[in-house]
């Protein structure tokens, strides 16, 4: 299916991107960035319109975005152009869900994977954020005055409490889902 091969093409792009990211290659990277977000896009319109939905694109897709957030994070983290915390919470939450998904799986009480709508906003953010600051660099906007200051704290900070809620969105979900029962035997 076209959408999927979408995607597919999507995490084809994780590497490419963070290579050129340790590279300093800015403008090559905010484009491979930029085609990878727009494949998010493309992908998600193509299987509602066309009614090409399918149970691998529902991984998919999410393994995507993760993959590419989350090796842009880590990488412009190493870097210095991401602070280490906002590194640390974005990962951490992603670990989070993919731990309770895991656990969930142990239990014999899979969880259904569908997006909560904060954690749409949260991943429209991220993915704002780093195009953002690739954007930035490839294009030499602000660089020239303190841009922490002017939006990379505010807009760190924004990244840091949507993806707070999201983690805590997603614990209360899973803590549903498991009911008293079996959520009891893990505290």
């Amino acid at each position: 299916m076209i959408p999927n091969l979408i995607t597919i093409l999507r995490l084809f792009l994780v590497p490419v991107s963070v290579m050129l990211i340790a590279m300093h290659e800015w403008q090559a990277a905010f484009f491979a960035f930029l085609l990878a977000g727009i494949s998010d896009a493309a992908d998600g319109m193509i299987a509602r319109h066309f009614d090409m939905k399918t149970e691998l694109g529902a991984y998919l897709d999410p393994i995507a975005d993760k993959c590419l957030l989350v090796s842009c994070f880590i990488t412009l983290s190493i870097i210095g152009h991401v602070p280490v915390w906002l590194t640390i919470a974005v990962v951490f939450r992603d670990l989070l869900i993919v731990g309770a998904v895991i656990l969930c799986w142990v239990l014999e009480k899979p969880m259904p994977i569908r997006p909560l709508m904060i954690s749409k906003i949260n991943t429209t953010v991220q993915l704002l954020y780093i195009g953002a600051i690739l954007g930035t660099h490839a294009y030499q906007v602000w660089l020239d005055v303190p841009m922490v200051d002017i939006w990379e704290r505010p807009a760190a900070q924004l990244v840091a409490g949507l993806t707070l809620a999201s983690a805590l969105a997603y614990l209360a979900q899973w803590l549903r889902h498991l009911g008293p029962d079996q959520s009891e035997d893990l505290f």
